[in-house]
This record gives C-alpha cells, structure tokens and sequence, in this order.
C-alpha cells in the first residue's frame, strides 16, 4: 500500500462520525419554528404585560373618584365611591326628560378581556403542541439520524472504492435508498403543512377578533371617563337631602387608552409577519437539502422534480434547517 493510499484511508477513517445519544437530541430538538415563536411570545406575553399594568394602575391609582356633597360625611362618601365603582351605570336624563342609564361595564372587565386575548392567542400553540410535536419529533429524529448514517455510509463507500481499486458498475449496491424514500413519502403527506395552516389561520382570526374588540368597544367606552351615578340607594335611599346623581371620574382614563391603542397596533403589526410564515410554505427551501445532494444515497432534487412545496417534505425541510446543530455530518459535509 502506498502512502497516499494509507494517507486517505487514515483521513477517511477519521471523518466518521461517532454514533450520538438519540434521547439527548430528542430533549434538545426544536418543535418549533423560530419565527412561529417570536408570534407565540409576543402575541401572548403582551397581553399579559399589559394586565400587570392595568392591574398595576387599579392598585396604585383607585378604580373611580366620585365627587359627593361636601356634608357627607366620610362614611357615607366611601359606600358612593364603592357602590359607583361596583355599579358601573352611566344615568342621566334624555331629552324628554326620561331616566336612561347605561352600562360602562366594558371599563372593569378590561383587564380580564387582556387576559382571555392571551389565552386564546395560546391556544393555536397548544394545539401545535399536542397534536403536533410528538410525531414530528418522530420525523426528526429519524431524519437527522439517517442523514448522519447516509454520510457515514458515504465515507465507507469510499473506503470501499479505495480498497478494491475500482467502482462498481451497480450503483444500487452501494446506495441505501430508506431515507430517500422516505422524503418521497412525505412529498404525499399533508398533516404537517395543514397544522401550520390551521395554527395561522386560528392566529389571524384571533388577532382580527381582539382588534375589533378594542376598536368597536373599547375605544368607543373610553371616549367617556366621566359617569353620573345614581347614589340613592342602600343606606342613602330615604336621605331626601341626598341628590339622585353624583358625578364620578374614571381614574387612570388614560392608561387605558394606551393600553389599548398599544395592544391593537401590536396584533396589526404582528399579523403580516403571520401572513408571511405562511406564505414561505409556497416556496421550496432546498438550501438545505441541496447540501446533501453530494450524497449517494439521497438525490431527491436532481432525479426527479419535487412538485408542489405544500407538503411535509417541505415543513421538515425548515425543522431540518432550525436543527441543524443537531446534524454532525452538516458541518462534514459542507467542507
């Protein structure tokens, strides 16, 4: 044997990757795509943040402040500041001279419709989690796995080559076609790429419900930080001196509005960037995949035409590319 024969066996020997732990890449893999991610936090952590400051501002700030006759005495001015605040009704007399009264309801409720916002901006994630990410966990693991073993059967191959001093006539004998066929399968698979549909759909849905929401309730109540509360009632019922009305003042008015407004223009914002997770499902990313193509053992792009991207093959084509640390041969292979 000569020395540049040893020379490459020796190079080729060390090239081989080591057999990894298929349970520690399972705990590490990501399910998730990174962009899908940035949504699912900032969709669902900014409401939440803005129910701390509304919350915050009830605490520090008060919910209302009637404005009682100054010869109530302090009892009596706290049951109409408590009775106002817990009502929430809105009386005054129309033109005809009629009692009408109105709900302002939608000012204590705020706080909680943040938080329901969050819970259903967390519910596409939840599905994607449960019904989802164990079978494409499966996928990945498989992939990444045989896309190590393909290059390691690779480098064999040419030691092979090496040994015997000359190729084979019957490419098949050297190739191992399990992993091809197996993306092949999933260019007829539809599960993956229609979760990611459906996680979209239910996200801009949301977002669209939560920004009407603000803008046709919310906006609308918040014009009005004044309200004239009907106080003769309870322990003030059989008090003639005590007049019908007191007039009462929304504190903190304007932390609502911007809460609001900020919460809106988010959802606004954030759904192009929805729009866009899903339109990239339209377009192949074989950048990836091509690196591979070296490969005997899989040649999915120069044998035969992918087709239509909509399809797993695609979906795990993005995953592949979000695990690619996890992929020893990918740094091997791009040398």
């Amino acid at each position: 044997m000569s020395i540049a024969q040893a020379a490459a066996k020796a190079m080729l020997s060390d090239a081989l990757l080591q057999d990894g732990s298929g349970m520690n890449r399972i705990s590490h893999l990501e399910l998730e795509l990174p962009l899908d991610k940035v949504i699912k936090y900032v969709s669902v952590g900014l409401p939440l943040m803005l129910v701390c400051m509304a919350f915050a501002r009830e605490i520090s700030l008060g919910e209302s402040a009637a404005s009682p006759p100054s010869n109530f005495t302090m009892k009596q001015a706290s049951y109409v500041d408590t009775y106002c605040w817990d009502s929430l009704m809105h009386h005054e007399f129309d033109s005809e001279g009629n009692f009408e009264e109105r709900s302002l309801w939608v000012h204590k409720m705020f706080p909680y419709s943040l938080m329901a916002m969050a819970v259903l901006m967390y519910l596409p994630a939840l599905i994607w989690r449960q019904l989802v990410m164990p079978t494409l966990s499966s996928d990945l693991l498989f992939v990444i796995d045989e896309l190590d073993k393909s290059y390691n059967r690779s480098i064999r191959l040419a030691q092979n080559i090496l040994d015997m001093r000359q190729t084979t006539k019957n490419p098949l004998t050297f190739q191992y076609p399990l992993l091809e066929r197996y993306m092949q399968c999933k260019q007829s698979s539809y599960f993956l790429v229609s979760m990611l549909f459906l996680r979209g759909f239910l996200l801009l849905t949301f977002m669209t419900a939560a920004c009407l929401y603000l803008a046709y309730f919310h906006l609308s109540a918040f014009l009005q930080d004044e309200f004239s509360c009907f106080v003769r009632t309870g322990m003030l019922r059989d008090q003639n001196w005590v007049p019908e009305l007191v007039q009462c003042k929304m504190i903190g008015q304007l932390v609502f509005q911007v809460i609001s407004v900020a919460n809106g223009a988010i959802y606004v914002l954030l759904a192009p960037i929805v729009l866009f997770s899903l339109i990239r499902l339209f377009v192949w990313d074989t950048t990836f995949i091509s690196i591979y193509e070296v490969l005997p053992a899989l040649d999915l792009i120069h044998r035969r035409r992918l087709g239509c991207p909509l399809n797993d093959l695609n979906v795990l084509l993005l995953f592949l590319r979000a695990n690619v640390a996890h992929l020893k041969s990918y740094g091997q292979v791009r040398l």
